[in-house]
């Protein structure tokens, strides 16, 4: 059973447009990601689109940034969303979802993850308070989002 694990939001005094942009292209995540800095020598490969429906990425980083692979799967006017897999250090699928508003201030943007949780997932959830671990992580993706869109 598939269910939203977590979402965080910000608005961003910047054109829908230049936010979807920055996430329907996986290179451009280099950019803002929160995990980028994980790793700074880690190794990311692109194949498929340049942007948008079907663009991946696949990167293999240390055991703080672990291994695992992204594709854009949905890109609409008011949302993008990206299935993430992730090989290391443990297994897991999850779908991003960007749902993206314009706004008197300029675009709000939520960014929610949902997948499976199998029971080991469900412990570690609870034991590793990953809800704030997670919820922290998007925080600061959304922060430098946002500095990157209005810059």
């Amino acid at each position: 059973m598939t269910h939203t694990l977590l979402t965080r939001s910000t608005v961003i005094d910047a054109p829908l447009e230049r936010v979807r942009s920055l996430i329907e292209d996986p290179h451009a995540w280099e950019s803002w990601s929160p995990w980028q800095e994980l790793d700074p020598a880690m190794q990311q490969t692109y194949s498929g689109a340049e942007r948008g429906v079907g663009a991946k990425m696949v990167w293999a980083g240390n055991k703080k940034a672990g291994e695992g692979r992204m594709t854009v799967v949905t890109v609409e006017d008011n949302l993008v969303e990206v299935d993430i897999e992730f090989i290391k250090p443990w297994a897991a699928q999850n779908r991003s979802h960007f749902k993206l508003q314009p706004t008197e201030g300029g675009t709000a943007v939520a960014w929610s993850m949902s997948g499976e949780q199998n029971l080991m997932m469900k412990v570690m959830f609870k034991v590793f308070n990953m809800q704030k671990r997670i919820g922290a992580d998007f925080e600061r993706g959304l922060a430098r989002l946002k500095a990157v869109a209005e810059g």
